[in-house]
């Protein structure tokens, strides 16, 4: 599907997907704020279990392999991008100027002011398992669209309905293909399934906290727009909304677990390093069932 002028989507998105001024001029979370404590003390009741699932890809010296070797380590590990790190025409989270945001770090919407708010009730989407091919992977380049979110919730039942205050997971089982075929080289800069631009009206009206997924960088690649676009969906979510983004999340044991037992969320633990002044860091996520 490919959609209309660049410039013209990222306007009209910008204008319908807007929540900057929502909880102040002086916000640090972002979407973070919709999970409260009640959202945290019913995540803790869907214990049952006690099973803990790690959601961690290994962060070592083959990291590079994962990530991108002409960037920092963190964008090559398990992590979230948080207020600080999209920028649409040049502007940050509150419409803070790029320049005030990178450089000697971010001061105001820096990471470690997070730490604390990324506790809550995760969902698994598993979109690969209910629309890709038999091994539960989409293809590179499928853009998974709104309509795909709604049938894998249908699919998976009444516990992977989404919620105000959620993080939400997305499995597309790429993690999974790379692993099996040996294929690291393209996982950072190739072409890969994700969350088509469409997507964005679904998660600023269901009011989630946070998406991750099990690619690199969540959203489809190529892009949706016959002109060049870099990270559209990023441009909006990110400094737009408030919401943190979330790449290289290791869902395939999750995954295996939740289709056995038909039980898609559960208590997620997910802080990342407060790394002072970041604009993102890794994450060691525990998703506990």
């Amino acid at each position: 599907m490919i959609l209309g002028p660049l410039e013209e989507e990222l306007a009209k998105a910008r204008a319908a997907y807007r929540n900057r001024g929502r909880w102040g001029k002086d916000d640090v979370l972002g979407t973070l704020n919709l999970i409260d404590d009640a959202i945290r003390a019913h995540a803790a009741s869907l214990v049952r279990r006690g099973r803990s699932f790690s959601l961690a890809q290994e962060f070592d010296e083959s990291g590079t392999r994962r990530g991108d070797r002409d960037l920092l380590p963190p964008r090559a590990c398990t992590r979230w991008d948080g207020p600080g790190h999209g920028y649409d025409n040049e502007q940050a989270w509150h419409g803070r100027p790029r320049t005030a945001v990178i450089g000697d770090g971010d001061s105001v919407t820096g990471v470690e002011r997070m730490r604390e708010a990324f506790t809550g009730r995760g969902v698994l989407l598993d979109v690969g398992r209910v629309v890709g091919d038999a091994r539960g992977e989409l293809p590179d380049g499928f853009a998974i669209t709104e309509e795909h979110l709604r049938d894998t919730i249908e699919a998976q039942g009444a516990t992977s309905s989404v919620r105000r205050g959620d993080i939400v997971l997305v499995r597309t089982g790429r993690l999974g293909r790379v692993r099996r075929l040996g294929a690291w080289d393209g996982y950072a800069d190739g072409d890969a399934p994700g969350l088509s631009f469409t997507t964005l009206g679904w998660l600023h009206r269901t009011e989630i906290a946070a998406v991750a997924t099990d690619t690199w960088g969540l959203e489809v690649r190529p892009h949706e727009f016959a002109e060049p676009a870099a990270d559209p969906l990023h441009r909006i979510a990110i400094p737009a909304m408030g919401l943190p983004l979330g790449g290289m999340w290791d869902l395939d044991a999750l995954a295996e677990d939740c289709a056995a037992d038909g039980v898609h969320e559960f208590l997620l633990v997910a802080a990342p390093l407060p790394v002072t002044g970041a604009v993102g860091a890794p994450v060691s996520p525990i998703a506990v069932k």
